[in-house]
């Protein structure tokens, strides 16, 4: 072992061109594995988050939003076309086709779909679209408060 690594050393000092490329070839394959390990491990994990989703019963307060018709027809996180007069909703974290309620403080409450993303700046838990905001009555006050509850999937 002593003698394999005497030569490997003296093979370095000698061709140090050749044992780059032999170090460069070692980084790259390691570098391949690594991220084949990292894609599988990653698609796992977001298939396992897909089934289990988040828990029934998990509530939320904050502020709500919404968008409306100058996003229809964009593609959504989840893929699909932007329909403003749909009950859907873009939250940070919640699994796409996540059902939740949106309550309002005076009791106005409607169920939606997620659908999309949010960075949600300023307090806001959810963006909601323009249907869903219209049942819920915020459409004068823009941002409100509200009670976020996750209903199904």
């Amino acid at each position: 072992m002593d003698a394999e690594l005497a030569s490997a050393a003296s093979f370095a000092r000698a061709c140090p061109r050749a044992a780059a490329r032999r170090c460069a070839r070692r980084r790259v394959a390691f570098y391949a594995v690594a991220a084949a390990a990292g894609v599988a491990l990653g698609c796992a994990s977001a298939e396992g988050a897909r089934k289990s989703g988040a828990p029934i019963g998990r509530v939320e307060h904050g502020k709500a939003s919404y968008y409306g018709h100058g996003f229809a027809g964009r593609k959504t996180a989840s893929g699909e076309r932007f329909d403003p007069n749909a009950m859907t909703a873009a939250h940070p974290s919640l699994p796409f086709g996540t059902r939740i309620r949106v309550t309002r403080q005076n009791g106005a409450s409607v169920t939606v779909r997620v659908n999309d993303r949010c960075g949600c700046p300023g307090g806001r838990i959810v963006d909601l679209s323009e249907g869903a905001a219209r049942k819920l009555g915020m459409i004068k006050d823009g941002v409100v408060a509200v009670r976020v509850e996750v209903v199904g999937r």
